[in-house]
């Protein structure tokens, strides 16, 4: 997480600058979770008869262009062109290439699984990627947890499987129709999904947040490396997905291109925090958007939340407390 060391007897000027990055960093990471917590919600706020009517991979090739093209003009804009005219090498430019393959198939799958759940069991389910990306954060980057943020990291893991239990496809005698599809519920495909989108999040976080912080280079230069390779794989998913007569901005709304806008400005955040703090401040983001995410699948798509739903969100809340305590 970003750790901003308290600031003893200096001069004013010396405290005005750390409030204000204090008030920077609270903003990134504010805008980071409405962003994060109002994606699922309009991914279902979308559908029609059930399906989502546009298609997920030239959505998500508009991200990754959007992405590329504000990480030209910030590097233009800065003007800090003399990384540019250094000689690339393989060895420099070939490490991008695997967390955009990463994200890509978890850019992907994200807009897929919600078929087999509703947008707050995935949003609660989806804090198992605390567990993977601690361990991966701990064992690849050699970062030492405390007895207490692996406990909290356990918390965090019990408070997944309760939501999940308690979310299961169950039918219910005398329930209607419309009952069912409100209340919260994931399939068994839902719950395969969201671990192997966990796994991979936590891989892609922690390989990124290494790579970024390994190489000295202006962070977006860094940013247009890993989105010409994320344009590139995912202009070839797009492509094989053109089997079907969909055109390639059938089924857009405004709804979805507040979607391809939030995810292009949350990816650049992203690569602020893993650059300048750590994979964990990022799951943690990811944690409190939960309560994001809930309001609008209550005011939104009118999702009924159980009294149950408060146990697992109890002890997301307790875990944080615990990690950064």
């Amino acid at each position: 997480m970003i750790v901003i060391h308290a600031v003893g007897s200096g001069s004013p000027s010396r405290h005005r600058r750390w409030w204000r990055k204090r008030v920077q960093w609270g903003g990134l990471l504010g805008l980071m979770v409405l962003i994060y917590g109002s994606h699922a919600p309009l991914i279902a706020l979308t559908k029609v008869g059930g399906r989502v009517p546009f298609s997920s991979s030239s959505c998500v090739l508009l991200i990754e262009i959007t992405k590329l093209l504000v990480s030209l003009a910030t590097l233009l804009l800065t003007r800090d062109l003399s990384a540019l005219r250094a000689p690339l090498s393989l060895a420099l430019v070939a490490p991008y290439a695997v967390p955009a393959a990463l994200y890509a198939f978890n850019n992907n799958l994200v807009v897929f699984m919600q078929i087999y759940m509703d947008p707050s069991s995935f949003q609660v389910l989806s804090n198992l990627k605390i567990a993977s990306t601690a361990l991966l954060y701990s064992s690849c980057l050699g970062k030492r947890l405390r007895s207490a943020q692996w406990l909290a990291l356990g918390i965090l893991m019990g408070a997944g499987v309760c939501h999940s239990y308690s979310s299961l496809d169950l039918e219910y005698p005398g329930q209607t129709e419309d009952q069912a599809s409100s209340r919260l519920h994931i399939t068994a495909w839902g719950l395969v999904l969201v671990l192997v989108y966990c796994f991979i999040s936590g891989l892609a976080a922690v390989y990124t947040e290494q790579v970024l912080k390994s190489q000295r280079l202006p962070l977006s230069l860094q940013n247009l490396y890993l989105y010409v390779f994320g344009l590139a794989i995912n202009l070839v998913s797009y492509l094989l997905s053109m089997g079907g007569e969909q055109g390639f901005l059938e089924g857009y709304s405004g709804v979805v291109w507040a979607i391809v806008v939030g995810q292009a400005a949350n990816g650049l955040l992203m690569s602020v925090v893993l650059k300048h703090g750590s994979g964990i401040t990022r799951l943690f983001v990811i944690s409190c958007s939960m309560l994001v995410n809930a309001l609008l699948s209550w005011a939104l798509l009118g999702l009924q939340l159980t009294p149950f739903f408060l146990l697992p969100t109890s002890m997301i809340g307790l875990a944080t407390y615990l990690y950064y305590s």
